[in-house]
């Protein structure tokens, strides 16, 4: 009758003030609790909706006729009389039915359409609190909708103003009790192998998707306060790392390589499914594609956190997910589980964009030591000693997938994946020759009496033939006659003979490419070119010098040890002739995107051939020199060598179809990796020096 009655009047009689009009819709509300009797009928077939919804308007108009910022009388009378902390009351109550969803949507639109900031309000923040306590005490209540969009704009309101967070921080916050209903109700479904989205076809939950948004909106805030809060006094870091565990726990325990490789990218807020058609395609796609989908949340939630919150949350997941749930997987003995179980670890790499993250699945990986490594130390961190180990393991699928993993690795924008790996082994540039200058040969020229010029050696003589050579006017017209990497005074190497030693190391009747086109050396150039601009572009933020360590500060006197890494890579090296096709192509690439990184002393150790190695120690160069010489000592036994040597190149190439068995296919095969490695190397050798002469003075 009263709601008939305002209707009448309305249209009757002149508009009343708004702060009239206000109040009225107020005391309508009030009164139907004074009045009624029926406690039991749902609040929709009431008034109640219509007098909420007429009192933000009322507050919305008022605050557009008004200047910026000032309180208008509506706005007075709502803080005044406390009509938030009523409304909280009402809600908790849920009477009459569906009160609980009317308050949540009042307060969410209140928020929402008041461009003037309310929470620093007393009788604001503090029933905004008291609601947000009462958000999730029933898990997928009828009110999630309302609840999820209630807490979605209370975060976006501290956002935009951070220093508000501070009204929501309490002195003394305990964690919530693992014996409660509501936590425990959330650990089973934790613990639970679903993928915690909707068993039905479609896209991922909209209160799911929420209530990832308004997390991330607040680990971003910039309040150290709410920093500490969010990862000292919540179950956060519990929360993400308990649900990737499960995922990751859910997955089958043996799984193709290249399901796991190419299944499609995942976007945690974009996850559309189908659960046939992903059964259909390989087992435990769906499981596959939930867990990658939490990871990239993790990951992103992470890459968005506060400095301190960042560090905290991706220690958590290194502790409660890498070492708890990862390890024991990796360092198991089944074959078919460590094949698994390295897939998965190297897609988790490839996806892994956060820093913070990064950097704790890197010293998860290799440690954190920094200290130079020594062959009695390498199997102190068990994990990595492992993980180089598989890099050569009798399985080829495992020394390919672990080789495949390192690759991935060491294209991360991380420092001490470098330095772990190589860099802490020849920082001291004890691979060279350390004799007192008295001891040392007489030097003709630069060299020493007993130096033998490759130019001069009979086993490359005929390869120095002009056809094989890299013409210098045609690639140094512009580039000076040394390298940078070295001191002009110390008559090192010029470009030109580095590019030609790695061109000419295969002898003529082991060459191949000359015959098929399209596998020239420009290939190469144009690769390394790309490649090394996007490793410069990785590390030019890292504290790297751009010549060597001088020799007078260098401890040469100290053993050199190439590092646990090196001495697997170059032990497959030099077994390339005996070895699958597959494994070299990884082993290969593995060392070409080592070559590739601009630090003076990775370039003076990969590819100089010219540097004086000391007693004992082994460059790459000095490693393919060795594989060559046996090569040369097995051709001479083999009938019809360069033939089929060709032949096998047209089949690789699928130029030739394939017919019948050839002898000796592996060492045929290994000849035709080791040309096209050595032609990359002097590419690369070449690119480098040419961007390094381009920006040096």
């Amino acid at each position: 009758f009263l709601g008939l009655f305002h209707f009448i009047l309305s249209n009757l009689a002149p508009s009343l003030p708004l702060q009239e009009d206000f109040v009225y819709h107020w005391k309508a509300i009030t009164h139907y609790y004074i009045e009624t009797s029926d406690d039991k009928a749902p609040v929709t077939d009431t008034n109640i909706p219509s007098h909420l919804e007429q009192m933000l308007d009322i507050l919305t108009q008022e605050e557009s006729e008004r200047e910026s910022g000032e309180t208008g009388p509506c706005m007075e009378y709502l803080l005044h009389h406390k009509i938030l902390e009523t409304l909280f009351t009402l809600g908790k109550a849920d009477c009459p039915p569906g009160m609980k969803q009317q308050v949540l949507s009042f307060y969410t639109k209140l928020l929402g359409r008041i461009h003037q900031p309310l929470l620093p309000h007393i009788n604001v923040h503090r029933p905004v609190q008291k609601l947000i306590r009462l958000c999730g005490e029933i898990l997928a209540a009828p009110t999630e909708n309302e609840e999820i969009q209630f807490l979605c704009i209370v975060c976006a309101k501290l956002k935009q103003d951070p220093y508000l967070v501070n009204f929501f921080l309490e002195n003394k916050v305990k964690r919530p009790d693992p014996k409660r209903p509501g936590v425990e109700g959330v650990r089973e479904d934790l613990a639970s192998p679903d993928t915690g989205q909707p068993q039905a076809e479609g896209q991922a939950s909209p209160v799911m998707v929420k209530a990832c948004e308004g997390l991330m909106l607040l680990v971003s805030l910039p309040e150290p306060a709410a920093a500490k809060c969010l990862t000292e006094n919540t179950e956060l870091c519990e929360l993400l790392t308990d649900r990737l565990s499960a995922f990751y726990k859910a997955l089958p325990m043996s799984m193709d390589p290249l399901d796991i490789e190419t299944v499609e990218s995942v976007n945690w807020g974009l996850d559309v499914y189908n659960m046939k058609d992903d059964a259909a395609i390989f087992t435990g796609k769906r499981a596959l594609i939930s867990f990658l989908s939490w990871l990239d949340y993790c990951d992103q939630l992470i890459k968005e956190a506060q400095k301190t919150a960042a560090a905290v949350l991706a220690k958590a997941v290194r502790e409660r997910f890498f070492v708890a749930v990862m390890e024991p997987q990796l360092m198991q003995t089944s074959e078919v589980g460590i094949l698994t179980s390295t897939a998965l670890l190297n897609r988790i790499i490839r996806q892994v964009t956060s820093e913070a993250l990064l950097q704790d699945m890197v010293y998860f990986l290799l440690g954190e030591e920094k200290g130079p490594e020594t062959l009695a130390s390498i199997a102190q961190n068990p994990l990595r000693h492992r993980l180089i180990e598989h890099c050569d393991h009798l399985s080829d699928e495992i020394s390919i997938m672990t080789l495949r993993l390192f690759e991935q690795l060491i294209q991360k924008p991380n420092q001490h994946i470098l330095h772990s790996l190589m860099l802490r082994s020849l920082e001291e540039r004890n691979y060279l020759e350390n004799k007192p200058q008295e001891e040392r040969e007489p030097v003709e020229n630069g060299q020493p009496h007993d130096f033998i010029d490759l130019e001069e050696d009979p086993l490359f003589v005929d390869d120095f033939s002009p056809e094989n050579r890299l013409s210098s006017p045609d690639w140094l017209s512009n580039s000076p006659t040394h390298s940078p990497y070295h001191a002009k005074p110390d008559g090192k190497t010029e470009v030109h003979k580095i590019v030609n030693s790695f061109l000419c190391l295969v002898p003529d009747e082991a060459k191949s490419s000359s015959h098929v086109e399209g596998t020239g050396y420009d290939t190469y150039l144009r690769d390394a070119h790309r490649q090394f601009r996007d490793y410069c572009g990785i590390c030019q933020r890292w504290d790297w010098r751009g010549t060597p360590k001088a020799m007078e500060k260098c401890d040469l006197d100290s053993p050199f040890f190439e590092g646990h890494f090196l001495k697997v890579l170059f032990d497959r090296m030099g077994r390339i002739l005996d070895q699958p096709y597959d494994v070299n192509l990884h082993v290969t690439s593995v060392l070409s995107k080592l070559s590739l990184l601009p630090h003076p002393h990775i370039h003076e150790y990969l590819l100089d051939p010219y540097i004086n190695l000391g007693p004992g120690c082994r460059s790459l160069f000095s490693v393919i020199v060795r594989v060559v010489g046996d090569l040369m000592l097995r051709i001479q036994r083999i009938p019809d060598f360069t033939p089929k040597l060709l032949l096998v190149r047209k089949r690789l190439l699928g130029l030739e179809p394939e017919g019948l068995n050839i002898d000796h296919m592996t060492l045929l095969e290994g000849v035709i990796v080791l040309e096209e490695f050595c032609k990359e190397l002097a590419a690369i050798a070449f690119v480098k020096f040419h961007a390094s002469a381009s920006t040096s003075p």
